[in-house]
């Protein structure tokens, strides 16, 4: 094990938004701005910007890294370009009021179409639908998740028809 994989999970996280040029075997050097590193493996998920293009995302294993310097840390607007990368392209952030309005109509909805549902976790955030399937915040259908298939298509059918219904 090299002395990158014998760090722990809080000294990796010092490098995420952080521009890095990572040495691994064979004198191969990376570099890119550090986007997360798995705690298993140790391996550095690094983000480039070419000019001109769009993002390039390279892995570097673990096992491989021998040293890893920080070039330049992140700014804000950095840490937002580099939480951009992964998130859906209509992704929408709402507000603490409109996911819990979100909730109430899709709950209120689902209860006049007589199927059962309930609120659990610990702030209540989570839709149960019969015991087998759960909605998560922002409550659409890309938020459903069940183990059984037939159920989670035919809900998430219901909830995209809900929501085509309200715009």
């Amino acid at each position: 094990m090299n002395d990158w994989q014998q760090k722990s999970p809080l000294d990796w996280e010092t490098y995420v938004n952080k521009l890095v040029k990572v040495v691994a075997i064979e004198k191969q050097e990376y570099e890119g701005w550090v986007l997360t590193v798995d705690p298993v493996s140790a391996s550095i998920v690094l983000a480039a910007f070419p000019e001109n293009e769009k993002v390039a995302v390279s892995v570097v294993m673990g096992h491989a890294v021998q040293e890893v310097e920080i070039l330049k840390e992140g700014d804000s607007e950095m840490n937002q370009r580099l939480s951009r990368i992964f998130a859906p392209k209509e992704s929408k952030a709402y507000s603490p009021e409109e996911l819990e309005k979100r909730k109430n109509d899709l709950k209120t909805w689902l209860e006049t179409n007589h199927i059962p549902v309930t609120e659990q976790g610990e702030l209540g955030r989570t839709l149960c639908v019969a015991g087998v399937l759960t909605i998560d915040p922002p409550y659409g259908p890309e938020q459903c998740s069940s183990s059984n298939e037939i159920i989670l298509a035919r809900v998430q059918g219901l909830v995209q028809g809900y929501l085509e219904k309200q715009q």
